[in-house]
């Protein structure tokens, strides 16, 4: 549902966008900052344009998605912890799952299903937590391949417009049977333009990739540190028997 919503609007904004352009393309005074890039993407050829720019509208919204999930499953790991040590102390092992269960985050489900294997001994409390944790890494890279796959072809849809703007400047050459500057001008500007697009739009989704990617790092190493701590809270408090 998240990616949803982050989805719609990320297409409302660019459908916005797209009648801004439109609007702009009548005679306007000259244009500063954000208007000279949209004079530039409406200059360019809209038939890689526009995929460009969908390249750039479905790879916000997978980040957008991303964001939104990885701040939702960031925990206190410490205070976490802490609440299912008091309640390890006071003997009260359905307490601290009920601590577990009750708080967002990969971390807490993953302390759930450790606490849950608890009667069955130590070796089985790491074994579930190993395995529980390779399920929710997956779940927190879960897009990660859409953004990439967005990145590489960005530029490459860059390019190919790239080429073939050259190719049609040189038809026009031959069509003209002139080098004059000014019969290819205008179609190498166009070609140009669609490879600086597409490397704006690879800039922006890896900038973004990058937060994502250093984000569920972090993550990963709060689960990892607070699974040591729960067998170690465990053993201190005499839950193996």
């Amino acid at each position: 549902m998240r990616k949803l919503i982050a989805l719609l609007f990320v297409l409302g904004v660019g459908l916005l966008n797209g009648g801004l352009e439109l609007a702009a393309q009548e005679p306007a005074e000259a244009a500063t900052g954000f208007q000279l890039l949209k004079q530039y993407f409406i200059q360019g050829d809209w038939r890689f344009m526009s995929l460009v720019l969908v390249c750039l509208i479905l790879g916000l919204a997978f980040c957008i998605e991303r964001i939104i999930t990885l701040n939702i499953a960031t925990a206190n790991t410490d205070k976490l912890v802490a609440g299912i040590d008091d309640r390890l102390k006071a003997g009260d092992i359905n307490g601290a799952m009920e601590v577990a269960k009750s708080t967002q985050g990969p971390t807490a489900s993953i302390l759930y299903e450790g606490l849950r294997n608890a009667p069955r001994g130590p070796e089985a409390v790491e074994k579930a937590i190993v395995s529980y944790g390779g399920v929710q890494m997956g779940l927190l890279e879960k897009g990660l391949v859409w953004i990439s796959l967005f990145i590489a072809i960005a530029p490459m849809l860059g390019f190919m417009g790239t080429v073939i703007g050259m190719i049609q400047a040189f038809d026009k050459i031959e069509a003209v049977g002139d080098l004059s500057p000014s019969v290819v001008a205008g179609g190498i500007k166009v070609a140009l333009l669609t490879t600086v697009f597409g490397l704006v739009v690879a800039i922006i989704l890896q900038i973004f990739y990058n937060y994502i990617v250093s984000k569920i790092d972090s993550i990963v190493n709060k689960m990892e540190d607070a699974s040591v701590a729960l067998v170690d809270i465990m053993a201190t408090n005499n839950v193996f028997k």
